[in-house]
């Protein structure tokens, strides 16, 4: 990823799908939510995942279509200090990821959103949970 790097994700406002962009400053680690050419907001974070959580969560009455928005996807430590936290896993109670279950965060889906990071870390929490159960912890 160079420094800045524009992407072009789909929102839903008011019922109504439309296009916005996220403009990524991979130096600086933030990202510029661009709703309207009337509304732009910077938003900062530990990586990209965490800034997307930001965005998210000042903004609750916006649906965002990505696959970072799912309630099951979260970073490890590895895929946020590698990708900055483009890539995160999609993750199963009780099991195990593989390297098919790492997305990137901007890909489109309509899966089950929520605009909360906490929500997201309270999955992955249950996650770690679930799998000190089958390792036997």
């Amino acid at each position: 990823m160079s420094a800045i790097t524009v992407v072009d994700i789909i929102v839903g406002v008011d019922g109504n799908k439309q296009a916005a962009q996220l403009v990524c400053n991979s130096d600086q680690v933030t990202i510029e939510f661009v709703l309207s050419p009337d509304f732009r907001k910077i938003y900062n974070g530990a990586d990209f995942f965490k800034c997307f959580g930001n965005v998210r969560e000042d903004n609750p009455d916006v649906v965002f279509y990505c696959k970072g928005s799912k309630k099951n996807v979260h970073t490890s430590s590895m895929s946020s200090q590698m990708s900055l936290g483009l890539k995160a896993y999609e993750l199963t109670l009780g099991e195990e990821p593989s390297q098919e279950d790492l997305i990137y965060i901007f890909d489109y889906d309509e899966g089950a959103f929520v605009n909360s990071y906490s929500a997201q870390r309270e999955f992955y929490m249950r996650w770690v949970e679930s799998r000190k159960v089958i390792d036997g912890e």
